[in-house]
């Protein structure tokens, strides 16, 4: 695997690409792209880190997988290419946006418009193998990605984490709240949003207002 990421990234994670297991992820993740079709595009794994370099940061938000559907995923967490039909979650996010913000719908489910304004769109496991979901986990990208969050804790101040569902809470366990903002909610998954876990948490309405109350610019979401 090319670990080809944003230069900011690469001087902080260099001890990282050191280990031990990442030397085995990173031999697993070149002879899975070798022999079947997975996902994201090769050149594509690091694109939230590409998009949003270490000191642009302003907001985390956790995913867990990257789709595995054909042309979906594009590095990005929840994140789809353009001209991809939206997936039930990212559905409801946009709905939340809707009813929090007064928005209107996007015509597409690509957010690299908000990762090129400083929200990090970080999923724990940065692979896949085509619609077998999960099949990359537990493979050592968690560990890389725990990492990054414990290296974004320590090195800045007053990010905003948005955290949704039980696994994003877990993964986000290490974050400093002493220095950073937490704001959780269920997952925006159907499962969880029609159990009323979900709808109503207005994190993109609350965000803007944390962002504003540091003297940064909100997002345009």
């Amino acid at each position: 695997m090319n670990v080809n990421i944003h230069a900011s990234w690469k001087e902080e994670l260099m001890t990282e690409f050191e280990k031990e297991y990442f030397k085995n992820l990173s031999t697993f993740v070149t002879d899975e792209y070798t022999s079947y079709t997975c996902f994201p595009n090769e050149k594509d794994i690091f694109n939230a880190f590409d998009h949003c370099p270490l000191d642009e940061v302003k907001v985390v938000i956790l995913g867990q997988d990257p789709y595995h559907g054909v042309g979906q995923a594009n590095g990005l967490c929840f994140s789809v290419q353009d001209e991809i039909a939206m997936p039930p979650s990212l559905i409801n996010i946009f709905k939340e946006i809707e009813t929090d913000l007064g928005l209107p719908f996007p015509k597409t489910g690509n957010l690299e418009r908000w990762a090129s304004q400083g929200i990090l769109l970080l999923n724990a496991t940065l692979t896949v193998r085509a619609h077998q979901a999960g099949s990359h986990q537990r493979k050592g990208w968690e560990t890389f990605t725990d990492a990054v969050i414990s290296t974004l804790s320590r090195k800045r101040k007053n990010i905003i984490f948005l955290l949704w569902g039980g696994y994003a809470k877990k993964k986000g366990a290490k974050i400093d709240t002493s220095k950073h903002h937490v704001l959780t909610a269920g997952h925006p998954s159907p499962l969880s949003a029609n159990r009323g876990y979900w709808f109503g948490n207005k994190h993109f309405s609350k965000t803007n207002e944390l962002l504003i109350s540091f003297g940064k610019k909100e997002i345009q979401w």
